[in-house]
């Protein structure tokens, strides 16, 4: 018997899926970005990597790990502790994968030393094209990076860590951490009454023999499942940073209680806790009361992750945006053959461009710093400049991509919810925008021959450029104000914007002229597309965006 067809219609004039490419390929700007800073003999490694996690089943994977989000299991049946959160085995494949490329210790060798060439620009390279599929499980991976950081503070506990943390493997294991085959480590500094304030810090550590005993708490402590955490407490001599492991020496499970998980906007795939220590051992990393100081190259590392994850959430938007708009008719004509419309993607592309090649000249510092004074004060200076204009423009970038796809970039079926829920984040983890000013403000005054050299390289760099030269005055000038804290956005705004210029005419010069002129010349209206650009220009932009 024949079956009843019940269709209404014809399903066309619908974008297939962006899926299965080469991440890496498909877009020039990355390419050439990573050539311009050392990285050019990875482009192999890297294309195999983008075809990776730009493919069907990756994406997948990424839509699962946060549709089933963790579960934290505090108690077994019989009413025992377990303090084990549970997460959905996509989650495990994804961090799988990033281990196994590096992504959490490419730029640190076996012995735990910056790895130097171009590992940072490298692993930069994958990480942005990772945060394009899936950023909740960076979470951990940044943090395991950035921790080395830290722990070079104690080298004799670096040299305990390192065979383990080095490898490429994923171990998700509940087991001591010298019994595994990988590692991955967290961060426990925020408390309730403290904030971003950490020396606000209540928690106290008691010398227990050679080791502590921690008792307090943590208002955020995400990846609660790592293998053990740095935290921050007060000894004697003052606020102090911690190893804290899951597991005691002695094989036991510490005193690490989590409370609850965050129920967040976005970042769901990873979870974040509320946790307390009840005499939880640990072990002092750095000099007591030095806790501050035994941080700051992991945080700057963390803030260079949240910069890099934002433009590759842009470049997401971008690309989505973008092959949707070429297969999309409206009024019997391809959405990406419309005037209006390819003066919103081309200043949208011009935006992302300028963003890709800031963040990976930052990476460049990071590499070159060890052994290069300038390089090491351009970090110091643009990191939280950086960070603070990329991570920031985010949101509101993604809300545009999410329109060019009008209802379809709204719902959840899509990645572009997911991605603008996520886009906040890297603004308020480790530092909001503030806070990112005030580093700039305090980098000026504790270096202020060295800053005033780099805004002169820029200013060098940018010679020739729209408003560029103004821009550069403007800064030197508002930062030497006595009440520089006032304006201080408005001047750490400019400078990201000047660096960005200057990046982009390594790069691509062309672009940087366009960007200067829309962006330091003139101040860039406040929705993408009110400006005016040349049709060869727009053509060139997106060709380059998306071949």
């Amino acid at each position: 018997m024949t079956q009843p067809s019940f269709a209404t219609h014809e399903v066309f004039n619908q974008s297939p899926p962006f899926e299965d490419v080469d991440l890496f390929a498909v877009d020039r700007p990355l390419v050439d970005a990573v050539k311009a800073n050392g990285g050019a003999a990875a482009e192999r490694e890297l294309s195999q990597f983008g075809k990776t996690w730009g493919s069907a089943a990756m994406a997948d994977r990424g839509r699962l790990a946060n549709e089933n989000t963790p579960k934290l299991r505090t108690f077994d049946a019989k009413g025992n502790r377990r303090d084990q959160v549970e997460f959905h085995p996509a989650y495990h494949e994804l961090m799988a994968h990033s281990a196994q490329a590096g992504v959490h210790n490419s730029t640190w060798t076996a012995e735990g030393k910056p790895a130097g060439d171009a590992a940072e620009v490298i692993r930069a390279a994958k990480f942005y094209m990772v945060s394009q599929v899936e950023t909740g499980h960076l979470c951990p991976i940044t943090m395991t990076r950035a921790s080395v950081g830290a722990l070079a503070m104690q080298p004799d506990l670096l040299t305990r860590v390192m065979p383990v943390l080095s490898t490429k493997s994923y171990d998700p294991s509940f087991a001591p951490w010298w019994e595994k085959r990988g590692m991955t480590l967290g961060m426990g500094m925020t408390e309730k009454q403290g904030g971003t304030d950490v020396r606000a810090n209540m928690t106290r550590a008691v010398r227990d023999g050679n080791a502590y005993r921690v008792t307090g708490h943590k208002w955020f402590m995400s990846a609660p499942m790592c293998d053990a955490f740095l935290v921050l407490a007060q000894a004697e001599e003052g606020l102090t940073c911690f190893f804290m492991p899951r597991f005691a020496p002695d094989g036991s499970v510490n005193a690490i209680q989590f409370q609850r998980l965050k129920d967040k906007l976005g970042n769901r795939s990873n979870a974040s806790s509320e946790v307390e220590f009840t005499g939880a051992y640990a072990e002092r990393v750095g000099e007591e009361g030095k806790g501050i100081r035994t941080i700051i190259q992991m945080v700057q590392l963390t803030r260079q992750d949240c910069a890099i994850a934002s433009t590759g959430l842009m470049r997401s938007g971008l690309a989505h945006a973008l092959h949707h708009a070429r297969h999309r008719s409206v009024f019997q004509k391809h959405l990406a053959d419309q005037p209006l419309m390819q003066a919103v993607l081309s200043d949208m592309a011009l935006h992302v461009e300028a963003s890709t090649a800031l963040v990976m000249r930052l990476c460049r510092a990071f590499d070159r710093m060890p052994h290069d004074a300038a390089e090491a004060a351009y970090m110091r200076l643009l990191t939280p400049a950086i960070k603070y204009w990329t991570c920031k423009s985010a949101p509101a970038f993604l809300y545009e991509a999410m329109e060019c796809l009008g209802g379809n970039g709204y719902v959840e079926d899509g990645i572009l919810a997911r991605h603008y829920r996520e886009a906040p984040v890297n603004a308020i983890w480790e530092g909001s925008g503030n806070v990112m000013c005030l580093d700039v403000l305090r980098a000026l005054a504790r270096e202020p021959e060295a800053a005033t050299a780099v805004l002169q390289s820029l200013a060098a760099e940018t010679k020739g450029l729209p408003g560029a030269g103004e821009a550069a005055a403007f800064i030197g000038k508002t930062f030497r104000r006595a009440d520089g804290e006032r304006v201080a956005r408005l001047a750490v705004e400019k400078l990201a914007l000047l660096a960005a210029a200057a990046a982009l005419n390594g790069v691509t010069p062309r672009h940087a002229e366009l960007f200067a002129a829309t962006r330091l010349a003139a101040n860039h209206a406040s929705m993408y597309g009110a400006v005016e650009l040349e049709t060869g220009d727009v053509r060139a932009l997106l060709e380059r965006a998306l071949p």
